[in-house]
């Protein structure tokens, strides 16, 4: 958003550039010497950490707002109230006022705040080169180097994990792509896909959009994608910036451009579904779909879960399948119907969300199962959603089950913390109790007798939170479960936590992986081996056919759809 408040706020300090030495994204909080998030006054250029950690910028901002004891507000004092309200990320630069609550885009008519990210991003320049050189040093002295470097890794440090730099309340995004990046299956098919940045002639030396022909008018989420996912876990960087993913978003989800704060459960839809459609091109294009001298003939139920019948890493991983069971109350008819899913919406019941005073005693604790449960329990439809009976002609009271008839390798879980009231849509902040391991699914499952015992049992991967009180505001961060060790993801801040700071998060999303593993790195499925074959060999008539798909396919179709 435009700020009002950037005259008032960006003051002279600022032109003088009278900011600490060192690298910006180091720098400590001056109150609790914190250097993680740290965040720079645009008025008087100190350093204070952020609201997810101890909170000392925002309450450096409310401490300026405090008025004189005298009863009448002068004009002096209300212009002194606006002051100290813009800090600026020392990590990625992005500008945020805590009068509006909203990230900022514009400038002031000096270019103040671009003349501040470009000082910050000279001196992180200036302090990379000054640990290349130290590392240089380090490496011709292995014995110092090890001391060394134990004495610089600070408890909580997450080695090998890389953070993603917030691009201006994308959040949302980033701890959508740190989940996916811990479920093993799904990143490593990515992965090992080749990469199809193709130079050439002229183009040579020049960044390429993917096509030979189309420059950068056509872009490839799968890519972009893969890529960002090649640069997490490599531990060669603390942070990634995803700004050409980004780029391929804004121009194949025109609903997420802008910088405005969005759901990240839609986002997650919207991205899956698009992968899902840009692999199946890529299989249509290449015209080698599976076949039986291939090794693989899809299953029945695996089949259903296939969306547009034809099947991808992503409804292979995250597919299942539900059974819609609708009963007329009048004539005892009753009517079946599969639905594919990618992920379960599920409610928190209503006699978990009323809010208890302090003098009131806790009620009981909301568990997930709670939340399956009112899932899959029978359910009678009210009067505006009376189904029609063709038996009887016209529409009759009914009842509603969901079964579920096909669990997925990938059990991915919403819950559904915003609800329209009247004009407003509010959040339910209501705490759910999961489980780490063991989440049984076979009480929720068709024909539970036909499954074997331990294959409904789940372990969770990652957990999606959301901070704050609206969809349109807020903060998300994400916890991943990685090589049996557990990191908070927040931006470009990783984290290492422990299982009792997951169990107390508010979860919003969950990732549950089957505890009987399908396929590892090591072993993808011969369905997957396939299309990552179709992939490498057919990389020129991938994008060919990807570049002359027409602007209707950037509207997208969802087969099964639950309102947030």
């Amino acid at each position: 958003m435009e700020c009002p408040h950037l005259s008032s706020s960006v003051s002279g300090a600022v032109d003088s550039l009278g900011f600490p030495h060192g690298s910006p994204s180091s720098w400590c909080c001056s109150v609790c010497r914190s250097n993680k998030s740290p965040w720079v006054c645009l008025t008087c250029t100190t350093v204070h950490c952020g609201r997810y950690v101890n909170g000392h910028a925002k309450k450096h901002f409310e401490e300026s707002q405090v008025l004189g004891n005298s009863q009448r507000k002068s004009e002096k004092q209300e212009k002194e109230k606006s002051h100290h309200s813009l800090c600026m990320d020392c990590s990625n630069f992005s500008v945020f006022c805590y009068r509006c609550d909203e990230f900022v885009v514009n400038d002031t008519k000096l270019g103040q705040v671009q003349k501040v990210r470009e000082h910050l991003q000279s001196l992180e320049n200036s302090a990379l080169m000054g640990d290349r050189q130290r590392k240089r040093k380090l490496q011709e002295s292995p014995t110092v180097d090890s001391k060394l470097l134990k004495d610089n890794v600070s408890d909580g440090a997450a080695l090998g994990a890389t953070g993603l730099r917030n691009l201006g309340n994308t959040c949302f995004m980033n701890a959508i792509l740190q989940s996916l990046s811990n479920i093993e299956q799904f990143s490593c098919f990515f992965k090992e896909l080749p990469a199809v940045a193709l130079r050439s002639g002229k183009t040579a030396g020049r960044r390429m959009y993917h096509t030979r022909s189309q420059g950068d008018n056509t872009v490839s989420l799968v890519e972009e994608f893969r890529k960002t996912l090649c640069s997490l876990w490599q531990g060669s960087q603390t942070a990634f910036s995803p700004d050409s993913l980004f780029y391929a978003i804004w121009k194949i989800m025109p609903s997420f451009r802008g910088y405005q704060q969005q759901d990240a459960h839609e986002f997650m839809r919207y991205l899956l579904d698009h992968l899902h459609r840009e692999l199946q091109y890529s299989r249509n294009g290449a015209l080698l779909p599976p076949s039986p001298q291939d090794g693989v003939r899809l299953s029945a139920a695996e089949d259903k879960c296939c969306i547009n019948g034809t099947a991808s890493v992503v409804t292979s991983i995250f597919g299942g399948l539900l059974q819609n069971e609708v009963n007329c109350l009048i004539c005892g008819t009753e009517s079946r119907k599969f639905d594919p899913f990618l992920d379960l919406s599920l409610d928190i019941p209503n006699q978990f969300r009323q809010k208890r005073s302090k003098d009131q005693e806790p009620g009981p604790i909301c568990t997930l199962r709670d939340c399956l449960r009112s899932f899959t329990d029978l359910e009678e439809l009210d009067e505006t959603e009376l189904y029609y009976c063709h038996k009887c002609k016209k529409r009759q009271k009914s009842t509603k089950k969901f079964w579920i008839q096909k669990l997925p390798k990938v059990l991915c879980l919403h819950l559904k913390r915003f609800h329209w009231t009247a004009f407003l849509r509010n959040k339910v902040d209501t705490y759910v109790e999961f489980p780490l391991t063991g989440l049984d699914m076979r009480g929720y499952l068709l024909e539970p007798e036909n499954s074997s015992p331990g294959s409904c049992l789940y372990d969770l991967v990652a957990v999606v939170v959301h901070h704050g009180s609206g969809v349109g505001s807020g903060h998300y961060t994400a916890y991943g479960s990685h090589k049996d060790r557990w990191y908070h993801f927040n931006d470009s801040t990783v984290t290492l936590t422990n299982e009792e700071a997951v169990r107390k998060a508010k979860a919003y999303i969950l990732f549950y992986v089957a505890s009987v593993k399908f396929t590892t790195c090591n072993g993808p499925s011969e369905h997957d081996k396939i299309q990552k074959r179709i992939l490498f060999s057919n990389v020129d008539v991938f994008f060919f056919v990807f570049s002359e798909l027409d602007s209707a396919s950037q509207v997208i179709h969802h087969h099964y759809q639950t309102a947030h």
